[in-house]
């Protein structure tokens, strides 16, 4: 038996593990201490996952990069690094990365992480480092449908680690070779943070925020002056596999001030537009020319860009790309999955592709039943254990109500996909606002997603290729005869949705609650959002559900098989 765990201590820290090439857990650490983004050694997360191994069974662990700067990660320090980034400490300091200091840097963090790590029971001698963007490449092939098939060319993209920003691979026989570099000075990735901060986001945080305003300016001549005079900053290397800065354009990282200088005057709205411009121009252009390059046209991605789903439909309508895969949630939390994939494939080992993405811990009848009566507020709700919860949740649904749904495993990433969500009529604009108000406190401009049987997905919206969207990582562009059907569920100012399609065998429960839903309004998608308040994590537990449920405006709630109302 092979078993090996992956472990991702930075930013949104996460927890992994592989038992004989298949994903039996990946857990964010966040879902348990309750705090977004929680960052550093996932002590809660580990647990989980040494829970479910043998006693005296010890595992290889593989970790995400060849170091981790700790306590980096909090909102409030990632807002005054952002500050800082154009001080001349910075500048200086820029300029000695990938030195001899610089790697003595780095040799000092590494041993320091060390010390974290053993703190939470993963001894020294265990630790196996795989480089950044090798692990972001290994869990976008190792996890696709296509690593069994010809060639795959794979692109990681993000912010930056162990120094890069973007990486360009070939997988073929279950090997990854890599072609291409960008460092992490001339981060594309970087360069939309600099711009969600200069709006008044939080970096690393809200960049899906500058996203979904986007739309409401795409096609002002401001911002797409605004997203050449970004591209402007760049040029690609000659083979078009790689770009880096122009002749005067400073690091990535010590370009705040440059940055905002060139932004100063302009409309917000128009400024998210133009940086959305320049990420799908780039993006494009990037992706492009690596086809034409390389002859292959079958594309697998990763990295906290490929997050931005707007920019991967841009991708998937290249005439270039034949068919394409994105790792699900493919910031850096998932690297905990792809630093085990990394190392199982080095070991030889064939690693299963994705299914359903319940990588989490149940929540059982007894645990939901436990956690609604010892509530603070218990005397404030009326529960019922009902068989057929699903079936209940859908005849309410069709009512036009509001309910919150914790059931089942877990899901892994940013997204919910179904067993922690808030699901409404995805015809319903009053949903949207009841949602915004008294729930969610979300910015007005944020659209919302639909789950859609599988089967019914062509009804709703037009696929530029035949990929399958069961993780929320694509928008597609609504057919205009269902855009009342889905009014809730899609971005109202460019007509575009980004569904979860769902299939009974990701999802049997899930499946069946929208079947039954679909018998009784003969629409086949629902609003589906996650169970959680603003700036919360999504809910893991029986006890967070409750908490969130009696914390917010909700007043319907399917836990486990018991139905929650507010009395």
């Amino acid at each position: 038996m092979s078993l090996i765990l992956g472990v991702h201590d930075g930013h949104n820290a996460s927890a992994a593990l592989l038992r004989d090439g298949r994903i039996e857990l990946a857990l964010q650490e966040e879902r348990l201490t309750r705090v977004k983004n929680q960052g550093d050694a996932p002590a809660g997360a580990v647990r989980a996952a040494l829970e479910r191994i043998p006693e005296k069974t010890v595992p290889s662990v593989a970790l995400n990069g060849h170091y981790m700067n700790y306590r980096q990660w909090p909102r409030e320090t990632i807002l005054r690094d952002y500050a800082r980034s154009s001080s001349l400490a910075s500048c200086v300091k820029q300029s000695l990365k990938n030195s001899g200091l610089d790697r003595l840097y780095q040799a000092r963090k590494a041993s320091e992480r060390a010390g974290h790590l053993d703190a939470i029971g993963l001894s020294r001698d265990r630790l196996t480092p795989v480089e950044h963007h090798r692990a972001h490449a290994a869990a976008a092939y190792y996890t696709s449908p296509y690593q069994a098939g010809d060639k795959v060319l794979v692109f990681t993209c993000d912010g930056s680690g162990d120094r890069l920003a973007a990486t360009v691979s070939v997988g073929e026989k279950g090997e990854l070779r890599r072609l291409a570099e960008v460092s992490e000075h001339d981060s594309i990735g970087r360069l939309y943070s600099l711009v969600t901060r200069w709006l008044g986001m939080v970096p690393l945080e809200h960049e899906y925020k500058v996203m979904g305003l986007a739309p409401y300016s795409a096609h002002s001549p401001e911002a797409a002056g605004i997203g050449r005079g970004l591209e402007a900053l760049f040029e690609f290397t000659t083979d078009g596999l790689a770009w880096r800065r122009k002749k005067g354009v400073p690091s990535m990282y010590a370009a705040y001030e440059f940055l905002a200088s060139r932004l100063e005057g302009r409309r917000f709205d128009r400024v998210a537009a133009g940086a959305q411009r320049f990420l799908e121009a780039m993006l494009t252009r990037w992706v492009a020319g690596a086809v034409r390059a390389t002859g292959i046209g079958r594309i697998a991605c990763s990295g906290g860009v490929f997050m931005n789903v707007k920019a991967n439909l841009a991708v998937l309508e290249l005439p270039e790309v034949e068919c394409m895969f994105v790792f699900p949630s493919c910031g850096d939390e998932s690297n905990s999955i792809g630093a085990a994939c990394w190392e199982a494939a080095r070991r030889g080992e064939r690693i299963e592709p994705l299914g359903g993405l319940y990588y989490g811990e149940p929540i059982a009848d007894s645990e939901a039943e436990e956690a609604l009566g010892q509530a603070p507020a218990s005397g404030k709700l009326h529960f019922v254990w009902i068989a057929d919860i699903e079936k209940k949740v859908a005849f309410e649904l069709a009512r036009g109500r509001i309910v919150a749904r914790a059931k089942g495993a877990a899901e892994f990433g940013a997204r919910a996909l179904g067993n922690r969500s808030l699901l409404a009529r995805a015809d319903s604009l009053a949903a949207v606002r009841t949602i915004n108000q008294a729930i969610k406190n979300r910015d007005f401009w944020m659209p919302f997603a639909p789950a859609v049987l599988a089967s019914r997905a062509g009804d709703y919206y037009e696929k530029p290729k035949p990929v399958d969207s069961p993780y929320m990582m694509y928008a597609f562009r609504v057919k205009p005869e269902s855009r009342a059907a889905l009014a809730a569920a899609e971005h109202p100012a460019d007509g575009t949705t980004r569904p979860q399609e769902v299939r009974a065998e990701h999802n049997p429960d899930f499946y069946r609650l929208l079947e039954e839903y679909e018998s009784r309004t003969g629409e086949a998608a629902v609003l589906n959002t996650s169970f959680n308040l603003h700036g919360e994590p999504i809910v893991y537990r029986a006890r967070d559900a409750v908490d969130v449920f009696l914390r917010s405006g909700l007043e319907y709630m399917a836990l486990a098989n018991w139905w929650v109302e507010k009395a």
